[in-house]
């Protein structure tokens, strides 16, 4: 019967299709064969007029024009003489070819005058190989592969052509799917193609694949993706069976066969031998299964295995086979121990940090101590809050003062290091004790701020930035003058109404060498609301700074009670859900003057 070939995916081109009940040629068979030829035709190509007129090739299989102009500067007497050569060497091909079985085409490549090869033209075939149309072997002989499928040049197929055409690398394919027609139905056949280069031209082959070679394939495929392979031992007869994968697993070499099952414990290191010697020991006397790691010695460093069998027992219970498998569990073995070594670390190093935060807390405590009520100050009642970020284990750098001068005048400090933990609880320090010692003998507010803007540039120990806001307060003529060094404008609240004070020049600590400061003033009025804050009170993740401001806006106005503990309530409604950084607010009231 005619089998005819349906492609399903990846088909090769000219799609022949070998029958199913045939064996197909092999690679080898065919590059043998076509050396034979070769040699065959050897002394004919010395004399070709002595070659037999049975033995030319058919007027199809004549270069064309294309062909001969792809070799520029051959001259006409050489050009008729490799065309003789050539047709003799195709001939004998052909001769081989329509002895042997499957599929195989000679393939000539047709070159442009740049030398692209734009086609194939096929030069030999065997008599099963068949083109879509149905053109058998020596029919197909002087076609075109695009001409007998048009769309192969869009296939990976094709350039792995042209590749082993320019390599001389020979190709093979992985195995494919297509549907055969066969008596009437379809059924799905898997193949292989591999092309080899022959004297400038291909050798391409289409291997059909039948179940047994794909059962065999996919089982060495299970054994090598799953890091494993099998054995059996006959217990009566002493027999061993190994797969190839074992050989490798256990690093022996195929060529001293397979160990006996008792022999199986001389692979372990000594520490890990009892415990295989032991099971293999019940498994042979008691038939009881085992799965035992162990390890082995290579050179390339030790192995991690692991074996699993189990007994087949005679008609009296007796054991007399066992089947197994051996693992490598090398890969799992070491992934096991990076992220246990990877947890010690991070155990050790959540340690540390713990310390450092309890430690640069008490510290901060001790250079931040909290009134246990509002302070009076120049006249003014000043309510404080500090309060640490609830995320994260490092302790922040925001700060306060509030102080009387000597002259009676108001000082009003609140700052934000850059950074957490023990290096920005030090860099605060230094800065609130610096601030208020310069301006407690007498410094401006701009002077202040570019010598700490020196310190910060020339300390070893701090290298970082800061954002810092002063204000001084004049009871006598309720004057406010403040500057400020990159931190958020104070807020006043008036009649009402919630506004912030408009900012003077002023870059953040540690920024530049050459920073420009300016000072601002205003006058408080009774019941006036004063505001110094941190970015934590107004930051939040994914919104704008300028949003978080309205927010304190709005929020400020509606809580207008001037009753001792008010902040709290401010605080509460601005304050939702996790603080991701610490938040540090002065709260400064103007008495409202006596009726």
């Amino acid at each position: 019967a005619t089998t005819t070939a349906t492609a399903a995916q990846g088909a090769a081109p000219a799609e022949g299709n070998p029958t199913g009940h045939e064996a197909a040629v092999t690679p080898a068979t065919a590059a043998r064969g076509v050396a034979l030829a070769q040699e065959a035709t050897s002394s004919q190509e010395a004399t070709p007029a002595q070659e037999p007129a049975a033995a030319r090739e058919p007027a199809a299989v004549q270069e064309p024009a294309a062909v001969r102009e792809s070799a520029p500067g051959r001259e006409p007497a050489a050009d008729a003489a490799g065309e003789a050569g050539g047709s003799v060497r195709t001939a004998a091909v052909q001769a081989l070819f329509d002895a042997l079985p499957g599929m195989t085409l000679l393939l000539s490549p047709l070159r442009s005058a740049t030398g692209a090869v734009e086609d194939f033209r096929i030069d030999a075939a065997t008599p099963q190989a068949v083109d879509p149309a149905g053109r058998r072997g020596r029919e197909l002989i002087g076609l075109r592969i695009l001409e007998c499928r048009p769309t192969v040049a869009g296939e990976p197929l094709w350039q792995d052509w042209l590749g082993t055409l320019d390599t001389g690398e020979p190709y093979t394919s992985e195995p494919y799917v297509r549907l055969e027609s066969v008596g009437g139905g379809q059924e799905p056949a898997t193949y292989s193609v591999r092309a080899a280069r022959l004297d400038g031209r291909l050798v391409v082959t289409w291997r059909r694949q039948d179940a047994s070679d794909r059962q065999e394939q996919l089982l060495a495929d299970l054994q090598r993706l799953g890091h494993l392979g099998w054995a059996t031992w006959n217990l009566v007869t002493g027999e061993a069976t190994w797969s190839a994968q074992v050989y490798a697993l256990c690093d022996r070499d195929p060529g001293r066969g397979p160990l006996r099952l008792e022999e199986l414990a001389d692979l372990a290191v000594p520490e890990d031998g009892p415990a295989l010697a032991r099971a293999v020991r019940e498994i042979r006397t008691e038939g009881k299964q085992f799965d035992v790691p162990f390890r082995i010695r290579t050179a390339a460093g030790d192995k991690h295995l692991r074996a699993v069998a189990e007994a087949e027992p005679d008609a009296a219970g007796r054991p007399v086979q066992v089947h197994g498998f051996v693992q490598d569990l090398t890969a799992q073995r070491s992934a096991e121990l990076a992220l246990l070594e990877s947890e010690q670390a991070m155990v050790a190093q959540h340690g540390i940090l713990q310390a450092e935060r309890m430690i640069a807390g008490r510290l901060q405590h001790a250079l931040l101590p909290l009134p246990r009520r509002p302070l009076r100050l120049a006249g003014l009642r000043v309510d404080l809050a500090y309060l640490p970020a609830q995320s994260g284990i490092h302790v922040g750098g925001d700060w306060f003062s509030a102080i009387e001068l000597p002259d009676g005048d108001a000082l009003f400090v609140v700052g934000d290091v850059a950074g957490h933990g023990m290096d920005a609880v030090a860099t605060m320090a230094q800065l609130r004790f610096t601030a208020k010692g310069m301006l407690f003998t007498g410094s401006s507010l701009t002077g202040a701020l570019t010598r700490l803007n020196t310190l910060l540039l020339h300390s070893r120990d701090t290298r970082g930035t800061a954002t810092l806001v002063l204000a001084r307060y004049d009871p006598e003529r309720r004057r406010l003058a403040w500057a400020q060094a990159g931190h958020l404008p104070p807020l006043l609240l008036r009649g009402g109404e919630a506004r912030f004070l408009d900012r003077p020049r002023g870059v953040l600590l540690g920024a530049t060498d050459t920073p420009v400061y300016e000072e601002a003033e205003c006058l408080l009025e009774p019941g006036d609301r004063l505001l110094l804050y941190t970015d934590g009170l107004v930051e939040r993740p994914g919104e704008s700074i300028e949003l978080g401001l309205e927010r304190l806006a709005r929020a400020t106005a509606a809580h207008r009670s001037d009753a001792p503990g008010s902040l709290g309530p401010l605080l509460a409604a601005l304050l939702e859900g996790e603080r991701r950084d610490d938040v540090c607010v002065l709260d400064v009231r103007v008495p409202t003057e006596p009726a």
